[in-house]
């Protein structure tokens, strides 16, 4: 298998089964950690599908699946002296090995998923507050008033519950009954109607 040519084997290996074919994968594993890489190859083509099960009983996606089988399969061929006959079987082992793979892997996808959830919601408060800094510095309390005129109702009651209320706009949100989606729009449309009507005024 071309996947074999890529490992390293021990200098010193045991001596290879005869015909690896014909033994079981307990054998066929004790083999591999002696080295013996035509034994790797049976054991490759006997364990893979039920490897591949299980990782896709995880995962739910066959690419990640596939992803998973190999990087066991690699970890079968680096740990095989580990796997002791008395504690088990060779299936058993190499399954195990499978599913906290796979679990790892669920958990790496997640975590990925939630960082850049955070980069999103960061960067998007960053650009709604950048406007909202400008119009809090740059201009005082007065000028915003006589500036909320040229607002939509809406926007000016969103603007006037987050900037004279003290409300965060998941509280303006909940204030007007509307979702968050649309009252950081009316927000942050509305301060940049407010800059504008504001400049006016300077």
């Amino acid at each position: 298998m071309a996947a074999v040519s890529t490992l390293n084997p021990p200098t010193a290996p045991v001596r290879a089964l005869a015909a690896p074919t014909e033994v079981s994968s307990d054998e066929l594993l004790v083999a591999v950690a002696g080295g013996d890489q035509r034994a790797f190859s049976v054991l490759y083509d006997r364990v893979s599908p039920q490897v591949l099960g299980v990782a896709l009983r995880v995962l739910r996606d066959r690419a990640l699946a596939e992803e998973v089988l190999q990087e066991v399969m690699v970890e079968v061929w680096r740990k095989a002296d580990r796997f002791d006959p008395d504690r088990g079987t060779a299936p058993g082992w190499i399954a195990t090995l499978a599913h906290r793979r796979a679990v790892d892997r669920v958990r790496s996808e997640q975590a990925s998923r939630d960082r850049d959830d955070r980069v999103s919601r960061r960067d998007e408060m960053r650009a709604f507050d950048s406007v909202a800094d400008e119009v809090e510095v740059e201009l005082d309390h007065w000028q915003v008033r006589q500036a909320l005129s040229a607002l939509t109702v809406r926007q000016r009651e969103a603007i006037e519950l987050a900037y004279f209320a003290g409300h965060t706009y998941r509280d303006v949100a909940r204030v007007l009954g509307v979702p968050e989606g649309t009252a950081k729009s009316r927000l942050h449309d509305g301060l940049l109607r407010l800059r504008a009507a504001l400049e006016d005024l300077v």
